[in-house]
């Protein structure tokens, strides 16, 4: 007698290898056994006739540090087959903290549900044990964080002094469990650093043998130079790299992706160990405060928003030649859409264009009025635009070490986040993968595409128990109609779950049975050792 049998399913272990029919054998928290359990008994079973059985997919690149605090349950991301993610990327992690006031601007999803009572890499780990988590989680130290618990927010090039004291904290996350580190250097504060504070840091992680995921300085105008310093900053370390969200943005010449991916190779050859991933959306997110240049972000909010009520300053802010989306420096309005705002939710789902058009003022006013008006909250303002390509998708996904991500936050359709809006990947990402990028233009085999949400997210991360089927593994599983799975969210409605995937276990826990949400939150956080 075991606890659970998967009879009859095509399993796709996460290798890349072909498929099989066969059964999955779960005792406890892991996999006993995979092939032929004709005449075993089980306390429980799962038909998975004509589905996929896969490993619990894996997201390698989230910003949910926050929101798994305030509803652990992870519904946008266990609805959609992932058992697994990774916060903390892009700079933005939720700890070391000096100062809460100061951190809170950095924090991807922050909610005033949740007191930011810790101050420790370490107390931050211990205070999201305490969640009741639906998903494992490992988390990576942001740069970010650690830049604005030294400089406290101030936009220079640090110190001697300065850079010595960050290298200390990232010693200290890292020892206590950060899966890596992270940087978003095309962000406040990660704009203001010099490349030799990434080099430091970049030391740092390389001595812990552990990972360094990096949003770069730019993938649009500049190309060349966010991805160059990105890699040369590994060759010289020698820490193992991960570039995220690799497509190159509007903005960018027609032969960006190809010519990165091309330094990519190159690099490689060079002997560094160095992989990718990417969002299956051609529309990204990120938070609007992030049009205004660094120095508009000096002394905290109330600046800020004194900066934005001022019409001088207001001109100026609208002269910053690097805008983060040159969609902005080309006027491209009709590209860009607010995503979420506390205090003008009437507007979100329309374009700048039209919002510019129903309030009578130019649509960058209408940008700045906003974050204006949402005061104390502006960093909780999110609009996405039209950045990436199809073709780029393409050829990004044709490269074997790119893995597939969401960069999104964990929400659910209730309680505190149940009006919240992040990205059109939120509740919709591994679906669009198969639908689109399988099924109706199969850019990818159906082995190949779980891969990238498996095996791939796996390795690169060091995690050796996870992101494969094979006995003795830990017991995360996805059952999915690979015929049937389909993202149903839009940009105008981006909170819907998707269809087809019926079966999802966490830690050998049913979270998902029959395409219905169970009372099970049995996820972990794993720390890298």
């Amino acid at each position: 007698m075991i606890d659970l049998v998967i009879r009859g399913g095509m399993i796709v272990d996460g290798s890349g290898r072909p498929s099989f029919r066969g059964d999955v054998g779960i005792q406890g928290e892991r996999i006993t056994t995979i092939g032929g359990l004709e005449g075993v008994q089980a306390a429980a079973e799962i038909d998975a006739a004509g589905q996929v059985v896969a490993p619990g997919f894996i997201d390698m690149h989230t910003h949910s540090d926050f929101t798994l605090l305030v509803n652990g349950a992870a519904e946008s991301q266990i609805h959609q087959g992932v058992t697994l993610e990774a916060v903390g990327n892009c700079g933005h992690s939720c700890a070391p903290v000096r100062d809460p006031e100061v951190i809170k601007r950095a924090i991807f999803g922050y909610s005033p549900h949740v007191d930011i009572t810790w101050r420790t890499f370490a107390d931050y780990l211990e205070r999201l044990e305490q969640a009741d988590l639906g998903i494992n989680t490992v988390a990576y130290v942001g740069h970010g964080a650690i830049r604005l618990a030294v400089l406290r927010g101030e936009q220079r090039p640090a110190t001697q002094d300065e850079q010595a004291e960050m290298e200390i904290l990232a010693d200290e996350a890292l020892e206590a469990g950060a899966i890596g580190l992270s940087s978003g250097l095309e962000y406040s504060p990660g704009n203001s650093a010099r490349t030799e504070e990434v080099l430091a840091l970049c030391h740092v992680a390389k001595r812990h043998d552990a990972l360094y995921a990096t949003h770069v300085r730019n993938r649009d105008y500049f190309y060349e130079q966010g991805f160059g310093e990105a890699l040369a900053v590994a060759r010289r370390t020698g820490v193992k790299l991960q570039i995220s969200h690799i497509t190159p943005k509007f903005g960018a010449p027609p032969h960006a992706m190809e010519h990165t991916l091309d330094m990519v190779h190159w690099t490689r050859k060079a002997g560094v160990d160095l992989a990718f991933d990417m969002i299956p959306h051609e529309w990204g997110p990120t938070s609007m405060s992030a049009v205004l240049p660094p120095w508009a972000f000096e002394g905290g909010v109330t600046k800020v928003l004194e900066r934005l009520g001022n019409p001088a300053m207001r001109e100026k802010i609208k002269r910053n030649p690097l805008p983060i989306w040159k969609l902005v420096q080309a006027g491209k309005w009709d590209q860009i859409m607010l995503f979420e705002s506390a205090q003008n939710a009437e507007l979100i789902g329309m374009t700048f264009e039209e919002i510019g058009r129903k309030r009578r003022v130019d649509p960058y006013d209408a940008v700045l009025d906003i974050l204006l008006e949402e005061g104390e909250g502006l960093y909780g303002v999110t609009w996405v635009g039209h950045l990436i390509t199809e073709d780029d998708l393409k050829m990004t996904l044709h490269e074997p070490e790119c893995a597939v991500i969401s960069d999104t936050i964990t929400l659910a359709p209730y309680g505190a986040l149940a009006n919240t809006k992040w990205s059109p990947s939120t509740y919709g990402w591994t679906a669009r993968l198969f639908q689109r990028f399988v099924r109706e233009q199969p850019v990818l085999s159906l082995e190949d595409a779980v891969y990238r949400l498996t095996g791939l997210p796996a390795s690169r991360l060091g995690l050796k128990e996870r992101g494969y089927l094979h006995p003795g593994a830990f017991a995360d599983v996805t059952v999915f109609d690979p015929a049937t799975v389909t993202d149903t969210s839009t940009l105008k409605a981006p909170n819907s779950y998707p269809t087809g995937i019926n079966h999802v276990l966490v830690n050998g826990q049913p979270a998902i049975r029959d395409g219905q949400r169970t009372n099970s939150n049995a996820g972990r956080v794993l720390r890298r050792t």
